[in-house]
């Protein structure tokens, strides 16, 4: 009996530390409409974690975040460049990937030792996708294959342009034939100045961010820079619009997850982290975002419709094409200043 009564109470100090491990929060800042809700539902059904969602719209209003708020956040989704800078900046801690085991193994072979975190120690790949042009086919005369277009007086006041200095300037260099990693001033100038020219022309009709796609769904646009899983989500609301990664090149990007040094929940940010890694919830995002997964078991999980869908899954030329963004933080006052140029132009 004191056997029975011996185990019985290990069972339950057992159920009590795992419920104990269990209860909390995880602070989680993420992308505006960067996650299926459901599947913060289910991670709080079977954790017990409560997820204390925060958003963003920018790169660079997260980073403000991150340095400035200590212990605020547990889990982040920066972009390649981000993640780079974060890293630079001693600013995230490393990932202990035994406890995340949904993303060893089952992750795309060229992402799983990007440039931005060169070790594969602090950032697991979240979502992928591209930089291009979404356009409405009823109002171009031809289909749309170069960035030039964008500068083109027919399309004048139908073009939406990304309001982020990063994405727009890299646009503008890529156009000009330079990398969108570019520290040449006169290249940064030469870029502001074709975008201010651009503007004073009246072809650009708004800078904007996630507005973009419902603009373009209906019909208020002709041409507009987008990423790639936004095309996605348009094309699926109004099949007469298209989507292309122009000739000349783009931006190739990842969004990861990173845990920030100042994190005050970090296994409950590593359980987050492994419970989106799932491949049945990689599906779920991916499906529910329209961007490309970087999840082995979820493309298998999606199949055809997916690999078929050269939006989602670009060809490896495309993907060559194109170039990660790199941390500019030496450069950066040159782009913020070009870009206060180009916004501010009349």
């Amino acid at each position: 009996m004191k056997k029975l009564l011996s185990l019985a109470l290990v069972l339950l100090l057992s159920l009590s530390l795992a419920t104990a491990l269990a209860q909390g929060t995880v602070n989680v800042f993420n992308w505006e409409d960067y996650i299926n809700d459901e599947v913060i539902a289910l991670f709080e059904e079977e954790t017990g974690i409560k997820v204390n969602y925060m958003r963003f719209t920018l790169n660079e209003d997260m980073l403000v975040q991150v340095r400035t708020s200590p212990g605020a956040f547990d889990v982040v989704f920066p972009s390649d460049y981000a993640i780079e800078r974060l890293i630079s900046e001693g600013l995230l801690q490393e990932i202990d990937f035994d406890r995340v085991p949904h993303a060893e193994g089952n992750t795309l072979e060229w992402l799983r030792n990007p440039d931005y975190d060169p070790e594969h120690k602090f950032s697991v790949p979240y979502m992928w996708g591209t930089v291009g042009i979404l356009y409405d086919t009823t109002k171009v005369e031809e289909p749309i294959d170069s960035w030039g277009a964008l500068f083109d007086e027919r399309y004048k006041g139908e073009v939406f342009m990304l309001d982020s200095p990063r994405d727009t300037l890299g646009v503008a260099l890529k156009y000009l034939g330079y990398s969108v990693n570019s520290k040449n001033p006169l290249e940064i100038q030469e870029a502001a100045n074709l975008l201010i020219d651009q503007k004073q022309r009246g072809i650009v009709k708004a800078y904007q961010v996630d507005e973009t796609k419902d603009k373009m769904v209906a019909g208020e646009g002709t041409l507009a820079v987008v990423w790639s899983g936004d095309a996605q989500y348009a094309i699926n609301l109004n099949p007469d619009l298209a989507y292309v990664v122009p000739k000349e090149g783009s931006n190739v990007w990842v969004d990861g997850m990173v845990i920030p040094a100042s994190a005050a929940n970090y296994d409950n940010a590593l359980a987050f982290i492994d419970f989106l890694s799932r491949s049945d919830i990689a599906q779920m995002n991916a499906e529910y975002i329209e961007y490309s997964s970087p999840n082995l078991g979820a493309i298998e999980l999606m199949g055809e419709d997916y690999l078929d869908n050269p939006n989602l899954n670009p060809s490896q030329e495309v993907i060559d094409n194109c170039e990660f963004f790199h941390d500019n933080q030496e450069v950066k006052v040159l782009y913020d200043t070009y870009w206060g140029q180009v916004k501010n132009a009349k």
